[in-house]
């Protein structure tokens, strides 16, 4: 699969927060179903110490916000399931840009999806590498 625009951007600002990447891309089978979630990372530092995410990245820059939420929603819950079987102790954020969660995720209807399948977040600033916000 092709690597998401922003996938260099958002894996250095995971560095920066001190995840240590452990694979790009998590490869995830679940019978003879196969999966690439774009990153998986542990947390290795003492106060938080054993912590692990996958990250699903997505850039929205495409024609329709509301076709790429459809394809990223598709996704997420399909890899969250998967981990559920494959690595249940592994929690799995959808990774969006700063901006489009500013103005597209603020919109009544999908900050109600998210919020009713249980949608982890992790907003990032693409110019500056930098993670905003985990929600």
């Amino acid at each position: 699969m092709a690597k998401d625009r922003f996938h260099d951007a958002v894996r250095a600002a995971l560095e920066k927060q001190e995840w240590t990447i452990t694979a790009d891309p998590y490869e995830v089978s679940v019978g003879d179903v196969d999966f690439e979630i774009d990153l998986a990372a542990e947390m290795l530092a003492a106060e938080r110490a054993g912590e692990k995410i996958a990250v699903e990245i997505k850039s929205f820059i495409g024609g329709s916000n509301v076709s790429e939420f459809h394809t990223a929603l598709g996704q997420f819950l399909n890899y969250k399931f998967a981990l559920e079987e494959f690595d249940p102790q592994r929690k799995l954020y959808l990774a969006i840009p700063e901006s489009i969660y500013k103005s597209f995720f603020q919109r009544r209807f999908t900050r109600s999806v998210i919020e009713r399948t249980q949608i982890n977040l992790l907003i990032y600033n693409e110019i500056q590498e930098e993670i905003v916000q985990w929600l």
